[in-house]
């Protein structure tokens, strides 16, 4: 297995982890959040989908400056809806990985746009599986919190 089959099988155990959590949150909970400051469980939701659009810019070191998703002023209908906007991007950002060699995946130096910060391409895809990992278990707290049995993501 190479690196970055390796690398895309993570993330495509992270989403179904992820799905399966999300199709455990009745439509009524869409709405939800602990507290004011935090986001609602249908942002959290849309928060890690439309990530996969940036992601793939930012891997593939496209310019940022003028960065506009296209989520922007839509609404949140349900999930399988949201499910299927995204899919186009998701794809995308696989395809991506894909073509990395594995020279590319270790040499490729990557700026994160947000902080500066500079990572090695092969290490910046992890973490990018490790942010929607983050979320998955605030997503579990919120179930938790919100009294809802919370799928088994541990198969």
């Amino acid at each position: 297995m190479t690196q970055s089959e390796l690398i895309i099988l993570n993330f495509t155990e992270i989403r179904r982890r992820s799905i399966k959590l999300w199709n455990g949150l009745p439509e009524k909970y869409y709405n939800w959040k602990p507290d004011e400051k935090a986001m609602s469980a249908s942002e959290m939701i849309r928060h890690v989908l439309e990530a996969d659009y940036g992601w793939n810019l930012i891997i593939n070191q496209g310019d940022m400056t003028n960065y506009k998703t296209p989520w922007e002023n839509r609404a949140f209908i349900s999930l399988t809806d949201e499910l299927e906007f995204a899919e186009p991007y998701r794809k995308t950002f696989i395809e991506s990985i894909e073509h990395f060699s594995d020279k590319e995946l270790n040499e490729t130096e990557i700026v994160h746009p947000g902080n500066g910060d500079k990572k090695i391409l092969a290490k910046y895809l992890l973490r990018i599986g490790y942010h929607e990992s983050v979320h998955a278990g605030q997503f579990l707290s919120y179930l938790r919190a919100m009294k809802i049995d919370r799928p088994n993501i541990w198969d």
